[in-house]
């Protein structure tokens, strides 16, 4: 089992954007330093209270010349509000600058917000992100190649440079709604997932409709599912259960919010099912988000309930959260991110 750490790049009140870089890239170092599996980055726009990470692939190339091991993830590049060729074209010199060390994350997000400020049309987000992802890999892996679509239409076109790694970077599709698990499993794409909505137990479900999708599609073999939750490790149960409430509420309610407003937008679907997450989120207890949506604990807890997580959802990789909210001090999450690493991680490897 392998274990990667989500970054956003955090944005923090009263301080300039430089020191949030820095911020940032200290935990990158220390992560490197630590031995983490991966560093997945999140894909932010337009977000000026949260997070300066807008252009993974330029922050991926610098991650990837200041460590020489950890993995370089993307978590997740949305495909639909770039260009594919360019994407492609930029995934594949990040896949060399590294040597090999990239993972590619694509999703399409569950909210329209970045398509809004792009003036992108969420609508078709759907359709365009599995045809982006057609080009994406036809790209990498055909010397030449014409493609006709629905968006998108290139005549004898030959990348340069092809991916590093053969025949293509390890590609994983984010999924959070019902619908999109099954899909998914049809192609045979590696999960990511988020228990930001929906909780350990209703992805479990959901998983489940994944592995079967891909059991009809004639794929065999257990699934390869990565899952990102909000993770904090300290000495004491006191100390673990406390110290992160006031930050990881506040992205649980934060999230809420934003599910209800994105269901009066143009382009949105599925309004029932976004309704109910906004109300339970908007209603959701501490007490239901330890046992559901966040992993805290002393070291010994935390082994416990990552055991328990990784038999429920078949998990092949844990990418903990350390700072959802963006509320928990830069020396908690060092302490935090040391003793996952040095008394946590050694359970499974």
């Amino acid at each position: 089992m392998e274990f990667g750490t989500f970054m956003e790049f955090h944005i923090r009140p009263g301080r300039s954007q430089a020191d949030d870089f820095a911020e940032a890239f200290r935990q990158v170092d220390l992560a490197e330093d630590l031995g983490l599996d991966c560093i997945w980055m999140a894909e932010s726009h337009f977000n000026p209270e949260r997070a300066v990470l807008s252009s993974p692939m330029v922050v991926g190339t610098a991650i990837a010349a200041k460590t020489q091991r950890i993995k370089i993830g993307t978590a997740v590049q949305v495909l639909p509000l770039g260009e594919p060729l360019r994407i492609a074209e930029e995934a594949a010199s990040l896949d060399h600058i590294s040597q090999g060390r990239l993972q590619f994350g694509v999703g399409r997000s569950g909210l329209p917000g970045s398509y809004e400020g792009y003036n992108k049309d969420y609508g078709q987000s759907t359709e365009r992100v599995y045809e982006d992802l057609e080009i994406i890999i036809k790209a990498w892996t055909e010397e030449r190649f014409s493609y006709e679509g629905k968006y998108h239409s290139y005549e004898d076109v030959c990348l340069v440079p092809k991916p590093y790694q053969s025949p293509h970077p390890p590609v994983r599709m984010a999924a959070n709604s019902s619908a999109t698990f099954p899909v998914v499993g049809r192609r045979n794409l590696p999960l990511f997932v988020g228990v930001r909505q929906l909780g350990a137990s209703l992805v479990a479900e959901y998983v489940e409709s994944y592995q079967q999708a891909r059991e009809e599609a004639g794929f065999e073999g257990p699934p390869d599912i990565s899952i990102r939750i909000p993770v904090y490790v300290a000495e004491s149960r006191e100390e673990a259960v406390t110290a992160p409430e006031q930050s990881f509420m506040k992205q649980f309610r934060r999230l809420g919010n934003q599910i209800a407003a994105s269901t009066s937008r143009t382009g949105v679907n599925a309004v029932d099912e976004r309704a109910t997450r906004s109300t339970e989120l908007a209603e959701v207890e501490w007490d239901e988000v330890q046992r559901e949506k966040v992993i805290v604990g002393t070291p010994e807890m935390v082994i416990d309930r990552i055991h328990e997580i990784k038999e429920q959802l078949h998990l092949t990789e844990l990418v903990a959260e350390f700072n959802a909210g963006e509320l928990i001090s830069e020396p908690e999450i060092a302490r935090s991110m040391r003793l996952m690493c040095e008394k946590v991680i050694p359970e499974f490897k």
